[in-house]
């Protein structure tokens, strides 16, 4: 529910200075006061004539005269109200708090913005992320605390309510001790323009997360766990700058759909396209009990009716990356760094199916990727398998004596990593992680821990470590 801010006061005391400024029965102070009443919009031009009338309101009627040792002036408070009341319905410009932070608006509704600051502190020990050699297994333990993000928001719309803007600015990344400063230096990931008229058809172009799978796209503000699962690494196609052609079809029946189509640089975040190849991607998501699922993870809100997707994604491309993230174009372990390797060196196709469900405080969704990368120097190709399934429950709604606020969880998940191209570089790995929930005010406020079990065996090495890995996280939205 939105919240409301307080009532602009301020012009209660505007209104009282100028009436202040009043002598008793003075006609020259009356008129001057309503010459600001008018200027102000406060009131229309024909009260305005009413009041300078013969049966004009004066000073008196406005003002109650105390005793002169009182030294004080009271007002009449139904005349003030009346007052305030005019003001605040004629501002133009409204503010209030709502689940997106501050937002500001004009009363026509065609201008819109929110403004919110995010910080996600965590402390983790002994691995910072996720181990993917035996040699990370080996290392010397780390424990760490960090400011894993600070972000500033801005969204809204402008001209009309359907050309919405919103941008994501990442203010300070952490960084290693031998990293130079500039790694964490002031960065906009985010930056895009909707245009969103018809709920059947409508243009994105930007860069953004492109909408290939749930736990990607679901921002890191509305996880259920501290972090995204092993398979994001491997498998996210992140940000990207292009454009896509996105819909609802159908809704609110058991047709209910929702698909995205778009063409994208395929270079990862800020970066030109140094060729003429492009990235592809498209998403079909089906809503199959007819009403829509959003992008975020556990059931807090308490969805009183069952509500499900199912959907299917790929996307091709061809280039010197075999991975994005938010830091942009990377390669997978046992790849070519995009500085070593040649523009158009690897054909990546990848796929997706994805499941996601909520009632009742009851959530879970589950993905499995399969990923080929064709080496077109060596002609060789190797293809990558993994995937996730999680689900939470908050059990106060079984059982009244476990606190309202709590939310249990727990995650599986895969990735196996052949490298055909490489014969030093082939491993599998697994994660078992238990998670617990504390919600002050939804995922605005909320704290996280989390228990894993690690797994990797190296199939080349024969060999395999485990371990285990404890997180804490708040997570706060202002």
């Amino acid at each position: 529910m939105k919240r409301k801010t307080p009532p602009f006061r301020i012009r209660h005391f505007v209104l009282a200075a100028l009436l202040l400024e009043l002598s008793s029965g003075a006609l020259a102070a009356d008129q001057e006061l309503l010459d600001i009443l008018l200027s102000n919009g406060a009131i229309t031009q024909e009260q305005y004539d009413d009041l300078l009338g013969a049966d004009a309101l004066t000073s008196e009627d406005i003002l109650v005269q105390p005793e002169p040792a009182a030294r004080s002036i009271e007002f009449d408070e139904a005349v003030a109200s009346e007052v305030a009341s005019q003001i605040d319905e004629q501002f133009p410009v409204t503010a209030e708090h709502t689940g997106s932070g501050f937002r500001f608006a004009t009363r026509d509704g065609n201008w819109q913005t929110n403004l919110q600051w995010r910080a996600q502190t965590r402390f983790t020990t002994p691995y910072r992320s996720d181990p993917r050699q035996i040699s990370s297994f080996n290392a010397e333990d780390q424990s760490n605390f960090e400011a894993r993000r600070l972000r500033m928001k801005i969204g809204g719309h402008g001209f009309k309510p359907w050309i919405k803007y919103y941008f994501e600015v990442d203010l300070q990344p952490s960084r290693d001790v031998d990293d130079s400063s500039s790694a964490s230096s002031t960065r906009v990931i985010d930056w895009r323009i909707d245009i969103a008229k018809w709920d059947w058809g409508g243009i994105r172009l930007g860069q953004w997360k492109v909408d290939m799978n749930r736990e990607r796209v679901d921002s890191s503000g509305r996880q259920q766990f501290v972090e995204r699962s092993i398979a994001n690494r491997v498998f996210t196609i992140d940000r990207q700058v292009g454009v896509q052609l996105r819909g609802h079809l159908f809704e609110d029946t058991p047709a209910d759909m929702r698909y995205y189509a778009g063409v994208f640089n395929g270079e990862g975040k800020g970066v030109n396209n140094g060729d003429d190849n492009m990235m592809y991607m498209g998403r079909l998501q089906w809503n199959f009990l007819g009403r829509d699922l959003s992008w975020r993870q556990t059931d807090v809100e308490y969805t009183e009716l069952p509500t499900g997707s199912f959907a299917l994604a790929g996307a091709s491309t061809t280039g010197a990356c075999t991975r994005w993230s938010s830091s942009g174009c990377g390669n997978l372990d046992g790849f070519e760094k995009p500085a070593d390797a040649a523009p158009d060196q690897y054909e990546i196709d990848q796929v997706v199916e994805e499941f996601a469900f909520k009632y009742r405080g009851f959530s879970a969704q589950q993905e499995h990727h399969v990923k080929k990368i064709r080496d077109t120097v060596t002609g060789v190709s190797s293809e990558l398998t993994g995937g996730y399934v999680q689900a939470g429950y908050f059990f106060h709604h079984m059982f009244p004596s476990i606190p309202a606020p709590l939310e249990l969880a727990a995650r599986y998940a895969y990735v196996d990593e052949p490298n055909a191209t490489n014969l030093t570089f082939d491993n599998a790995r697994e994660e078992l992680t238990l998670g617990a929930n504390w919600f002050f005010s939804g995922h605005n406020s909320k704290l996280t821990v989390d228990y894993s079990r690690l797994k990797l065996d190296d199939n080349i090495l024969n060999m395999d470590e485990s371990e285990n890995r404890l997180r804490f996280q708040w997570d706060v939205s202002f």
